[in-house]
């Protein structure tokens, strides 16, 4: 949701159409005051803030956005028809993400209120799977195990993430053929056994989570 304060109806309005029509939701408000009553219903992903408003100025709401712990956070662009340095230096310096000089286009607008999200949006976090002491990171392909970084083949890697990511669920010795060698692989089902083998002793104490289910194939142990 991003909010838009702004006085003249028609450039709000304007506004607001053109984040609707780039998939954001909007709304609109002429003043602080609505703003603020807003705010505490529904806490927006970044506002848009003119600086010369009716009543309190665009730099005072700023400032007591920034002041109350509730709206600290939450990225804001100002607005301003001057475009002066001095109105820039202010707005920047009040605590403002970014700012647009009017006239300005919309296409622009959207173009910077993209770019203030990502910049203050929460960072990715990495996509991790835990199971006891073994943890595998999917995408610096980095396994800990105890600890301690495991140096794996890719095809030892493989295998590992497999069970991770279905965990308690027992595999065939041809499902792992199939999943972790390809469809192609010509090779015996002895190949799964004696990687197994090799991943079960580098993973140490962890390794015993991999467990054998005599007759069928192997499954990954939940640790609870």
């Amino acid at each position: 949701m991003i909010y838009c304060v702004e006085d003249d109806n028609g450039i709000r309005d304007l506004m607001i159409y053109t984040l609707n029509t780039a998939g954001f939701e909007a709304k609109g408000f002429t003043c602080g005051d609505t703003l603020f009553d807003a705010v505490q219903t529904e806490k927006p992903q970044l506002i848009m803030l003119d600086i010369m408003l009716p009543g309190e100025d665009g730099i005072s709401i700023l400032k007591k956005l920034r002041m109350h712990p509730q709206t600290k956070d939450i990225p804001v662009i100002m607005a301003t028809a001057k475009g002066t340095e001095y109105d820039k230096v202010i707005g920047l310096d009040s605590g403002a993400d970014d700012y647009l000089a009017k006239p300005f286009g919309m296409m622009e607008m959207v173009s910077r209120i993209k770019a203030v999200l990502r910049r203050t949006g929460p960072a990715e976090a990495e996509k991790c799977i835990k199971i006891g002491n073994l943890e595998l990171n999917l995408e610096t392909y980095v396994v800990i195990g105890n600890g301690e970084r495991v140096q794996l083949t890719l095809k030892e890697y493989q295998l590992l993430r497999t069970f991770m990511e279905n965990p308690g669920r027992v595999f065939t010795r041809d499902q792992l053929l199939k999943t972790v060698w390809g469809t192609d692989y010509m090779g015996e089902t002895r190949t799964v056994d004696v990687h197994i083998g090799t991943l079960r002793t580098k993973l140490g104490e962890c390794g015993s989570y991999i467990e054998t289910v005599r007759g069928v194939g192997y499954r990954m142990e939940v640790m609870l």
